[in-house]
């Protein structure tokens, strides 16, 4: 099973469109994962063509969105299970990779994505636990390239890239 994982879109504002990058890989998934910040409901059609689409809305997301999504889930896609938050919070002493983790804290999951800082973070946690955030395939900020990630399922163990490109076109 293959799984696209984004985060952070942010269109119209930050792209008219999808990157060609991401379509390309959207092509053959299995599943879609976005952690929040779609910033319009138009996204969800865009992406959801492609295959089944699970999320969570995302700080700069309207009512809209948080009716649809909610703030956090947990997912279950094949014999994995998922934790699905933005990462935002008031408290900005709290990292976001902290505040999505501790959200998730006493669940038994597979992996762990989410979002809002737009910083690509993919590493394993005590437990053996997958950490990811793909970053943002439309809106970089201060990262050297767009990006987002591809989760597989393979023989019922969950593995996980970061996909870094140069251009949004």
């Amino acid at each position: 099973m293959k799984i696209v994982v984004i985060s952070d879109t942010h269109m119209p504002r930050s792209s008219s469109k999808l990157p060609e990058r991401l379509i390309a890989e959207l092509a053959n998934a299995d599943a879609i994962l976005h952690a929040g910040d779609w910033t319009s409901m138009d996204v969800y059609p865009i992406v959801s063509a492609y295959a089944p689409t699970y999320g969570v809305s995302g700080n700069n997301d309207g009512p809209d969105i948080v009716k649809k999504f909610g703030l956090k889930k947990i997912v279950q896609l094949g014999s994995c299970r998922i934790g699905l938050i933005h990462g935002h919070g008031t408290n900005k002493s709290i990292a976001t990779e902290t505040r999505a983790i501790d959200a998730f804290k006493g669940k038994r999951l597979d992996a762990i994505v989410y979002g809002h800082s737009h910083t690509p973070v993919l590493k394993r946690i005590a437990g053996g636990t997958i950490v990811l955030n793909p970053g943002s395939p439309t809106d970089k900020r201060r990262q050297p390239r767009y990006s987002f990630a591809i989760m597989r399922i393979i023989e019922g163990k969950l593995v996980a890239e970061l996909i870094l490109y140069d251009d949004k076109s």
